[in-house]
């Protein structure tokens, strides 16, 4: 059964990944895309893409963090091609902690890591993205309040609250890892609470990813409009918090429609569409090659095992 199961997650990570990369580029003729893309700047097409490098460098640093955390520490290299390939593919099929934890399972249980070990990569990696989206969350509320009232149209009070739970959030679990020895129980769960640098390390790494991808929608949007990094921010948090809920892939259409909401008056098409190519469907496009890259290489590793541990046999 693990000669079958174990090649059947690959091949149906690397198609349902191929499909969503169909199904998003076919509601667009190649003159829209090509037409949107060279409606931005090449100045602000590059900083886009920089700030999407960025951000997957970052995400590299929640897998490294967390090989650590589960005593199995791998060389960086390991870290970046397993958090790249699972997460560029990941963030497109949408609920990632099972879609992206396949793929990164596929490449854990090769380096050694268990069956617990590697959900415990997973989760993790989760609260990473949960304490990294609540401290940008709360920085933005906080620091431009009157921007945050005027986009969400809710009142300074609201918004001010708001923001000190979304920073207060973080600052507790700091405090419960710098103190607290014991398994934490959440109802039938129990997570072991990191050492505290490695949690100081979750909420700085998740903080600065977060702060990539808003850099990168925002160098998108600013291409055709006059919008503060710190509005896109608030912006981003709310539109990327509706997608995580929602578990749509890739947040596809959910994105959009918060920030066209949110920011209405505007013609932002183009730039939500440049944006959406630069940080979903390019690295997925890198991912599903790597990947696919990876299990020859891998095929043939082991093919080329079994052949040596045959020959004396047949000798």
């Amino acid at each position: 059964m693990r000669k079958i199961w174990k090649p059947l997650i690959a091949v149906l990570a690397i198609g349902l990944a191929a499909f969503l990369l169909y199904r998003t580029l076919s509601r667009y003729s190649m003159d829209e895309l090509l037409a949107a893309v060279a409606a931005i700047p090449a100045a602000r097409l590059a900083a886009a893409g920089g700030f999407a490098a960025a951000s997957y460098l970052c995400l590299s640093g929640f897998d490294y963090l967390a090989l650590r955390y589960v005593g199995k520490p791998l060389p960086y290299y390991k870290a970046l091609w397993a958090s790249f390939t699972s997460l560029s593919i990941g963030h497109n099929i949408g609920l990632a902690f099972l879609s992206s934890g396949a793929v990164r399972y596929r490449f854990y249980t090769r380096w050694g890591l268990n069956a617990e070990q590697v959900a415990k990569v997973i989760l993790f990696c989760g609260i990473t993205v949960g304490v990294g989206l609540m401290v940008l969350g709360g920085a933005a509320l906080l620091l431009r309040s009157d921007l945050a009232v005027e986009i969400t149209g809710v009142s300074k009070t609201i918004v001010i609250v708001l923001g000190i739970a979304c920073l207060a959030l973080p600052a507790i679990y700091l405090t419960l890892s710098a103190f607290m020895r014991k398994s934490l129980r959440i109802w039938r769960w129990e997570l072991d609470m990191p050492p505290l640098p490695l949690a100081i390390g979750q909420v700085i790494v998740g903080s600065v990813n977060f702060a990539f991808v808003a850099a990168c929608l925002h160098q998108a949007l600013a291409a055709v409009t006059d919008v503060a990094y710190v509005g896109v921010a608030s912006v981003y948090v709310i539109a990327n918090t509706t997608s995580l809920i929602s578990h749509v892939p890739g947040g596809l259409g959910v994105i959009e429609s918060v920030v066209m909401y949110l920011l209405p008056g505007q013609d932002l098409i183009g730039s939500l569409l440049v944006f959406r190519f630069v940080y979903f469907l390019i690295p997925l496009c890198m991912g599903i090659v790597v990947f696919l890259v990876t299990e020859l290489f891998y095929r043939r590793k082991s093919n080329a095992h079994a052949g040596m541990t045959q020959a004396p046999a047949r000798a």
